[in-house]
């Protein structure tokens, strides 16, 4: 089984990059490939850009190695209560190649952010709109209070009960 897991953010320090990493090594007997939307950045998407250059192919690759997983687990930033412009410019860009940007694949949607909603607007803004693009949401967690919450050092969940409860998800839906 192959898992493609990815933070929605391009901050080289992302808290949900390690959030969606975590998330991705729990499932067991996976290959975890964790994409950097860095290595995606494209200028800001226009219709009159897109005329210009057509696909982009940053697109093209980043929709190929959705392909090759089997799940996705994605946690997305939170920037002003919606998704971050990096993760929407990726988004806009692979939705104008296909539609199905997910690719019917089973999802794991996560959020996280240091304040206490731990990006409970993105969460919801994104489960209800990213079934239309292909993605089959099967489970959503929302860690609050990334710092303390979060032991860097070990690189997981530090809080029992959240810890628990990530790891229900994943046993019961996937």
């Amino acid at each position: 089984m192959k898992i493609i897991a990815f933070g929605g953010s391009n901050s080289q320090h992302s808290i949900n990059k390690k959030l969606a990493t975590y998330a991705a090594g729990l499932f067991e007997n996976a290959d975890v490939e964790v994409l950097d939307l860095n290595d995606y950045a494209m200028p800001l998407f226009s219709v009159d850009l897109e005329k210009e250059v057509g696909q982009h192919e940053l697109a093209k690759a980043f929709l190929a190695k959705l392909a090759s997983a089997d799940i996705l687990v994605v946690s997305l930033a939170e920037n002003n209560n919606n998704y971050s412009s990096a993760f929407k410019n990726l988004f806009d860009w692979s939705s104008r190649i296909t539609k199905e940007v997910f690719q019917q694949k089973p999802m794991l949607l996560l959020a996280t952010s240091p304040g206490s909603r731990g990006g409970a607007s993105v969460l919801e803004i994104a489960r209800n709109a990213l079934p239309r693009y292909g993605a089959e949401i099967k489970g959503t967690f929302s860690l609050p209070a990334f710092g303390s919450n979060f032991d860097l050092q070990e690189n997981k969940i530090s809080n029992v009960e959240l810890d628990k409860e990530l790891k229900d998800i994943i046993k019961l839906n996937f």
